[in-house]
């Protein structure tokens, strides 16, 4: 009888590595980010897309109560380049039972944040890589897990702005009349 409760209570203690290993942790995916192609000193905008695992949520960058922690996107740029105007979209209201009445601002499934690329007008022409991290802190309907950090990096590529040519004006036009 011993011998079978130790096996209850080991496989017990193996059922949340389980729903690890079977895709159910509390994570966050970022899509790769194609490089952003931008002229120097102008700008670009760019997306990070980013995935909930299912069956999670995390809380959104602004969340109702300051002792939640917020979703949060983190840039490392090189020399020269500016990231600007970080957009997190809307939150969707939640109530969850283990929370009372209280109201959670959360993200759940896929959900998009844009920013903008700025290189300064004395940045060389080039590829550049910039990393970044998103913080955030996952819970499903029962319990929070502890707060996780996801790295992503991408590539901003710097070009001389295109030049214009203009035709040449020439009497020989068909539209011309001698």
């Amino acid at each position: 009888m011993k011998m079978n409760l130790r096996i209850a209570i080991a496989l017990i203690a193996l059922l949340p590595a389980a729903a690890v290993a079977q895709g159910r942790s509390p994570n966050i995916t970022v899509a790769p980010v194609p490089t952003v192609v931008v002229t120097r000193g102008g700008h670009a905008q760019f997306t990070l897309e980013m995935r909930v695992n299912r069956g999670f949520h995390v809380n959104s960058n602004h969340p109702y109560d300051e002792l939640l922690l917020p979703t949060i996107v983190h840039f490392d740029v090189p020399d020269g380049i500016v990231i600007a105007n970080v957009k997190y979209p809307e939150g969707q209201d939640l109530v969850l039972p283990f929370m009372g009445n209280q109201k959670l601002n959360v993200y759940s499934g896929a959900f998009v944040v844009a920013a903008e690329v700025r290189p300064a007008r004395s940045i060389g022409y080039g590829t550049e890589r910039v990393h970044g991290q998103v913080k955030f802190q996952a819970c499903d309907d029962h319990q929070c897990f502890p707060p996780r950090t996801v790295p992503f990096e991408f590539d901003v590529k710097v070009v001389r702005p295109a030049v214009h040519k203009h035709p040449a004006k020439s009497n020989d036009s068909p539209h011309v009349l001698p």
